[in-house]
């Protein structure tokens, strides 16, 4: 076995025998583990399962049969049902395997299983199978572009246990275990194989790839806690301590920036080549330290911060938000390197301040960075010119780190994302207190004012940022909740208004009824029609006895002459008077307009059967009386539609014939994307997609208060993107829509400058 590298200066991490003071430090470590391990997959299974109902649900209205999309429904009320029991049995297993690993019980993959499936072997099932490779697959996948992170962590995590060999099938927080783990707790759902692999899909998308900040903070807090904090990975190298260029041997290991990816590391990679190239089109590479000709040494980075922190204050002295002009941001971007250079030749007294080739590349991108955030439509101008002020102390980032632009996960990279994540839902409408502007104002303000060297700002600040937009999104979320709640339930009544229309229009289509009869049906009836779908749905006994109360009540308001028919009427009449009065109490009607309804209804009938009223049922005979004045019709609408869709929108209109872009990009859209709309004057308002309704199809927006904002059509929301009047917004992190764009310029840049040196 390989040993660890030695540890750096002052950090000492016994590897003796356990003793007390040992063995409850290792505890504490562990326990310090668990807690981020469960921290961080609590919030990771929250999100699964807000997702899984939404992926269920939208399987089922895809469905291709009844019987799959009864599946899918099922195992959408299942997962609701037991997600809370799921996530805590999910966490209880991840707990158990670090307190057996503190005891010293190491798992292979798979052992988990063989211990609560018994020791009797038995063929496996086909449903089984697929669950096993699901697992496998996402464990292994994990595996693979953690590959770097998670041997830090092996190494690590073997040191505090007495130097156990752990690998990715024996560490209780591998990815092929906490899949295990979630496949254990799954078993509480009973759901079909089909519905449970698309689980699995999930918990691979929201869960597996979204391991990598436990990651990386397991391993910090372990180096902080002085478990082997000079590990290091260089690419081709062995590890190496760090101070003093002293090494342990043995086997590769990470590099201290876990959140890199292959594809961070071309990028980075193909910028760089882009860089050199373009300095050398240009003529003006430098060495990368020493001198040139009769110069002086260029300047290291301890000289380039001086001259950096020289120019931060003075910009912090002469910021002043409420002059600043937009127009002249961009000017003020692009003066920075040559403000930096002069600044050096005064330090050096030089005639000319003069940097390295690597340095000037270092340079030019954070200048680009800015351009890109000043041109970013995705950034309201008011954060655009408080954002373009954080040039200075993100270049000094970047000279004191070089992984700024390599790592996803570094610390200013992610705060910079986090302020133009905030920011790409500001409004001036949706923050009238300015609470949002004034924090973002302050972390500007704070960076100018208290950033020398400590990188350790961007996590603090980070975290400040955080905690503030999670305190405003509570109420966000109510206020959101609610709104997407009134709209459904706006939804529905319209729903069940022209569902209460069309079963009664298709009863009396064609019909010569008494325009009495037609004005109970189309207005007190089709109300109690549309409370009874509300409260007990369409396929309840409730609902089918108003029908059949609609069919009754039709057929006798036709003349009768055959004395069967007549007979059948009189048998009739008590259930319709029954019916009907039950139906006009629960709409409120009033006690006096009943009476009058049913005295009018009195005469009809004994039109109907042609006789005395004596020959009347008592009931309806009673709804008369000789004595009263003579009674006042009743004032109802004739048309159906006025009263059983009173002010409803139709359905939406059925574009899937329409293959525009704009409307292909609307039907593509997902809740939680942004917009920015502008009216007729010119204002803009930011919402984002909130709900998107199953019945109508309409869009629901609400602004970062959790207001409605608007709701729009397909067809509608299509014609605004095709009028500019919207636009959608990107998703995608504000330093990586950057770096591609940079990419982009500084290719056409190099095939520019290629044309020219070819030309003759």
């Amino acid at each position: 076995m390989n040993q660890p590298p030695e540890a750096a200066p002052g950090k000492i991490v016994p590897l003796g025998p356990r003793g007390d003071a040992r063995g409850e430090r290792v505890g504490d470590l562990l326990v310090a583990a668990r807690g981020i391990a469960q921290r961080h997959l609590q919030a990771l299974t929250s999100t699964l399962f807000d997702n899984v109902d939404d992926a269920l649900f939208d399987l089922a209205e895809k469905a291709e049969s009844n019987a799959a999309q009864t599946q899918f429904f099922d195992g959408m009320r299942e997962a609701r049902k037991k997600r809370t029991l799921t996530e805590r049995l999910f966490l209880e297993e991840v707990a158990r395997s670090i307190t057996e690993l503190a005891a010293g019980k190491l798992r292979s993959r798979g052992s988990a299983e063989q211990t609560r499936g018994g020791g009797e072997l038995s063929l496996v099932e086909d449903s089984e199978l697929e669950e096993s490779l699901a697992v496998g697959s996402m464990g292994s996948k994990a595996e693979m572009r953690l590959s770097r992170v998670l041997f830090a962590l092996h190494q690590r995590l073997a040191v505090i246990c007495g130097g156990v060999k752990l690998d990715d099938t024996s560490n209780p927080l591998a990815p092929a275990a906490i899949a295990q783990a979630f496949r254990m707790a799954q078993r509480e759902l009973a759901v079909e194989t089909r519905v449970r692999l698309i689980i699995y899909k999930l918990f691979d998308r929201y869960v597996m790839s979204g391991l990598d900040p436990l990651y990386d903070e397991l391993n910090i807090t372990l180096a902080r806690a002085g478990v082997l904090p000079q590990l290091r990975y260089t690419s081709g190298s062995r590890a190496r301590g760090g101070g003093g260029g002293g090494g342990g041997g043995g086997s590769q290991a990470p590099d201290a920036d876990p959140g890199d990816t292959m594809l961070q590391a071309e990028l980075v990679q193909t910028l760089g080549n882009l860089l050199a190239a373009r300095r050398g089109h240009a003529g003006s590479g430098m060495p990368h330290g020493g001198t040139t000709g009769n110069h002086a040494p260029l300047p290291g980075p301890a000289e380039l911060l001086g001259a950096l922190s020289l120019l931060q204050g003075e910009i912090s002295k002469a910021h002043n938000y409420a002059d600043a002009d937009e127009a002249n941001l961009l000017s003020e971007v692009q003066q920075i390197k040559d403000q930096l250079l002069a600044q050096v030749a005064q330090l050096s007294g030089q005639a000319k301040g003069r940097v390295s080739g690597a340095d000037e590349d270092t340079i030019d991108l954070v200048g680009m960075l800015f351009e890109f955030i000043l041109k970013d439509r995705n950034l309201p101008a008011e954060m655009q010119v408080l954002l373009a002020r954080l040039q200075i102390p993100y270049l000094k980032v970047a000279i004191l780190d070089r992984r700024l632009f390599a790592q996803r996960n570094h610390p200013a990279r992610r705060l910079l994302d986090a302020l133009a994540d905030a920011a790409k839902g500001w409004s001036q409408e949706s923050d009238r207190d300015q609470q949002l502007l004034g924090c973002v104002r302050g972390i500007v303000e704070r960076l100018l004012q208290e950033f020398d060297d400590d990188l350790g700002i961007f996590q603090r600040l980070h975290d400040d940022l955080a905690a503030f937009l999670d305190s405003h999104r509570k109420r966000a979320d109510i206020a959101e909740q609610r709104a997407a709640e009134a709209a459904r339930g706006r939804e529905k009544l319209q729903d069940a208004r022209r569902r209460a229309a069309r079963e009664i229009l298709a009863r009396i289509e064609g019909r010569a009824l008494p325009p009495l009869v037609q004005n109970v049906l189309v207005r007190p009836w089709a109300n109690y029609m549309v409370l009874t779908l509300l409260r007990h749905g369409e396929d309840s006994p409730e609902f089918r006895a108003t029908l059949r109360f609609v069919d009754d009540f039709v057929w006798s308001a036709e003349p009768r002459r055959d004395p069967t028919e007549r007979e059948r009427l009189r048998n009739l009449l008590p259930g319709v008077e029954k019916a009907l009065r039950q139906g006009l109490a629960t709409v409120a009607f009033q006690e006096a307009d009943v009476a009058r309804l049913m005295g009018e209804l009195n005469l009809l009938y004994r039109q109907q059967l042609g006789e005395a009223a004596a020959l009347i049922p008592d009931g309806i005979a009673a709804m008369s009386e000789p004595s009263s004045p003579p009674v006042r019709p009743l004032s109802m609408p004739e048309s159906i539609e006025a009263i059983a869709v009173p002010e409803v929108a139709a359905p939406a209109e059925d574009v899937g014939d329409d293959t525009s872009p704009e409307a292909v990009l609307v039907r593509e859209l997902k809740p939680g994307c942004w917009i920015e709309f502008i009216d007729a004057q010119g204002a803009r308002e930011r919402a984002k997609l909130s709900w998107i309704s199953p019945i109508s199809g309409r869009y629901l927006f609400v602004n970062r208060r959790g207001l409605k904002v608007a709701d729009k059509t397909v067809a509608q929301l299509s014609a605004e993107l095709r009028a500019g009047t919207a636009q959608i917004l990107e998703e995608v992190p504000l330093f990586d829509r950057a770096l591609d764009a940079i990419v982009e310029r500084l290719r056409q840049g190099h095939v520019q400058a290629e044309s020219i040196v070819k030309a003759p």
